[in-house]
């Protein structure tokens, strides 16, 4: 590694250790990731976002915090949050290891414990983000109330918007909000990751699966599983088996995943355009 003087000095700034070298990481469209080195043997991965929106990085401190707390009793695991300010996230670096089932198993079991650590209520005290866009977390009395109004509507408002999704798709997604009350069972709060894809879980050397850039919030626990299900992630199936012989699920989940699957297409049509407001309404349809 060589050592990229501006972004080594902000590390040292935030984690009071003499940066000896970084080096660039592939991927992210959001922010610059960068792997370092310290004076001490500390690797960790440095995330850059120049002129991030207001909070952006508090957000994500705050959910990693949290998620962290139930690490300690057998959560899913976290990297340490090293420091942060905000344009920039220090995190632990994790070493990429290889995908195997056992990892997958032990991941289903420890998100299950995660979920089931909770929340205080539907939401959470501070707005957050996901992706670039911001993420109302205002708090609901009810789990329907809250998907509708802080997760389906506000996006499917800004897909019309930036006509990414058409008139008629729009009317069908706004058919099935009003149905949630009696389509999604009540559960109490879930302490959820709440951007749950398979580029957020990793596979480490240390023969477990981490997760990271959290939106946490509290929220219905299939939510997180929905996104599992939508993107994918391998070794699935054993995940959602592990999941269910530690915290079962509700009769009838595996129907209600597109359900939940809306906010996530919702917001790729946001982001991306392309056919996900179509699919979405595909998804809302298919509930009538």
């Amino acid at each position: 590694m060589t050592r990229l003087p501006l972004i080594a000095k902000r590390a040292e700034e935030l984690i009071g250790s003499a940066v000896i070298a970084t080096a660039p990481v592939a991927g992210g469209d959001i922010s610059t990731a960068t792997r370092i080195r310290t004076s001490d043997g500390t690797t960790a991965l440095v995330k850059t976002f120049h002129q991030a929106p207001e909070g952006f990085f508090d957000a994500e401190a705050r959910g990693l915090t949290w998620l962290g707390e139930a690490s300690a009793d057998g959560g899913v695991a976290v990297p340490d949050l090293l420091g942060h300010d905000h344009e920039c996230l220090v995190l632990r670096w994790v070493e990429p290891g290889k995908t195997t089932v056992d990892a997958a198993v032990a991941f289903g079991q420890a998100l299950a414990r995660t979920h089931r650590a909770g929340a205080a209520a539907f939401g959470a005290e501070h707005d957050g983000y996901i992706g670039r866009l911001p993420l109302p977390n205002r708090t609901a009395p009810t789990w329907p109330e809250f998907y509708a109004t802080r997760r389906v509507l506000p996006y499917l408002k800004l897909a019309r918007d930036r006509n990414a999704i058409s008139d008629e798709d729009a009317a069908a997604v706004e058919s099935l909000v009003g149905r949630l009350p009696v389509l999604v069972p009540e559960e109490p709060p879930a302490r959820l990751h709440g951007d749950l894809w398979n580029g957020n879980v990793l596979w480490g050397q240390d023969g477990q699966c981490w997760v990271i850039d959290p939106a946490a919030y509290g929220g219905h626990r299939e939510v997180d599983l929905a996104m599992l299900s939508l993107f994918g992630l391998p070794h699935l199936h054993r995940i959602l088996d592990a999941y269910e012989a530690e915290h079962p699920l509700a009769d009838g989940w595996r129907d209600r995943v597109g359900i939940h699957q809306l906010f996530p297409l919702l917001v790729h049509a946001c982001h991306f355009g392309g056919g996900y407001g179509a699919r979405a309404a595909h998804v809302a349809r298919s509930y009538t």
